[in-house]
């Protein structure tokens, strides 16, 4: 648990998958083709708290999807990428405009396609119901689902890590 506080604490973005991430990886398609997504109130505030901390926030998504985009604004996740074929590419895009290095970032993803960016990041991170290999691959798993507050936990683990866990907290 050392190495995995050590990794939080040096998180300065956190980068996150959408779909098995951010919802539960449910898709509802509607009569005309729309697709609907769930997504945490929970993970939402733990998104508000690790931005009000300091710790800047992003997307980077396979899909496209304007829930996605809406829930961005929401949240004032101001770097999102949608419909990124190849996420290492759209990775080192993001890194390079905000001028940071992949041993400040942190990406919390659940299957095979965010396995290239969690590789480079400092701090590779697993929803509960990831596909094995990520699991496997990531400095830490969360115990909580995709969609089911495993975001929120990512987000205290961070702050908790950082000392700013007490300082987010009302009262």
């Amino acid at each position: 648990m050392d190495d995995v506080l050590e990794r939080a604490r040096g998180v300065r973005l956190a980068i996150f998958d959408v779909d098995g991430v951010m919802t539960d990886g449910t898709l509802y398609i509607g009569a005309q083709g729309e697709a609907f997504k769930a997504f945490n109130i929970l993970d939402g505030h733990g998104v508000k708290m690790l931005q009000a901390a300091g710790v800047a926030a992003a997307i980077i998504s396979g899909r496209a999807s304007e829930a996605v985009a809406v829930r961005a604004r929401e949240l004032a996740i101001a770097h999102v990428v949608q419909g990124a074929a190849d996420k290492v590419a759209a990775f080192e895009r993001l890194l390079a405009g905000l001028r940071l290095e992949p041993g400040a970032c942190a990406f919390v993803g659940d299957d095979l396609p965010d396995l290239p960016v969690m590789q480079r990041c400092g701090f590779a991170v697993a929803v509960a119901n990831a596909a094995g290999p990520v699991k496997e691959r990531a400095h830490y798993v969360t115990r909580a689902a995709g969609g089911r507050g495993a975001v929120r936990e990512f987000c205290e683990l961070v702050l908790r890590a950082q000392g700013k866990l007490g300082a987010a907290l009302p009262g």
